[in-house]
């Protein structure tokens, strides 16, 4: 079983926290204010922005007059949210806190225009593609982010892995990263998977054009944990996004539908992949 991530810990403290302020018809400057700290602290807190401190929940929780079961729950919380990943190994990461809350989904859904994504790469494509997207890149590091990203993809091994499904436009098959023997490897590891069961890839043809979608990549992380709602990660070259409000959930619920309708089926698309990675074979 997994060791659970301090990442998706600190969410769930956070949410429940807000929750037992919003139980006591408590706003954020009312608790700042006895407390003696700033209104944005607390809101950090509650939003898992920043890590709550074990003098900070036990606080709240006496100002919030909890149980000592539900105060004995939330200092637990607030000990394993403090705790370190295997991510926190890497400083150059530059992820957090998607991966910790990648390492906990039970449903992953991406789309991507310009690569494969990363927990459908073989080694030598995630070297080539982070080479590619940042060509200064200092040899140490590079190594690092091709580690991390072949850690991250152990969770296919897990007892219940996710149920991942990728939605790729055609441009990220036909795309030569690392040349035409990283390719052919590549599509064969992606057949692999879906064969697997581990992976569910539907190739949106050219021809469909991208209806409904305005950003080039983007991931819908869902979780089992009531507590803990879905996000959408958008990586891009200068920051990276995360998006948690219900409209913004439901808007790239609907891109995904769009998305879905206009791609071929898994079938279709492991034949069509067969056959790209044939191309790519007979170039070798």
């Amino acid at each position: 079983m997994p060791i659970p991530s301090p990442t998706v810990r600190q969410r769930q403290l956070g949410t429940r926290l807000r929750e037992l302020r919003l139980e006591r018809n408590l706003t954020v400057e009312n608790v700042a204010k006895q407390l003696m700290c700033s209104p944005s602290q607390i809101s950090r807190i509650e939003t898992a922005t920043r890590r709550a401190t074990l003098r900070d929940v036990r606080d709240l929780a006496v100002l919030y007059d909890v149980s000592p079961s539900t105060a004995a729950d939330l200092m637990d919380l607030a000990k394993s949210a403090r705790e370190l990943g295997w991510w926190d190994a890497y400083d150059d990461l530059k992820l957090d806190p998607y991966i910790g809350l990648e390492q906990e989904a039970n449903s992953i859904t991406c789309f991507s225009m310009f690569f494969v994504p990363a927990l459908l790469q073989t080694e030598d494509y995630a070297r080539a593609i982070i080479k590619d997207v940042v060509p200064q890149i200092d040899p140490i590091v590079h190594e690092q982010r091709v580690e991390a990203r072949l850690h991250r993809q152990q969770l296919f091994d897990r007892e219940k892995p996710p149920n991942y499904r990728a939605l790729l436009d055609e441009a990220v098959l036909r795309r030569p990263v690392g040349g035409p023997t990283v390719m052919a490897a590549q599509l064969e590891k992606i057949v692999q998977l879906n064969n697997d069961s581990h992976a569910a890839v539907q190739l949106i043809p050219f021809g469909a054009g991208l209806r409904g979608v305005a950003d080039s990549n983007f991931v819908l992380l869902e979780f089992d944990a009531a507590q803990l709602h879905p996000v959408v990660f958008v990586e891009v070259l200068t920051t990276n996004l995360l998006q948690e409000r219900d409209g913004e959930i439901a808007r790239y619920r609907e891109a995904i539908e769009c998305l879905e309708e206009s791609a071929l089926t898994p079938k279709d698309t492991v034949e069509w992949i067969n056959e790209m990675q044939k191309f790519y074979a007979s170039n070798e």
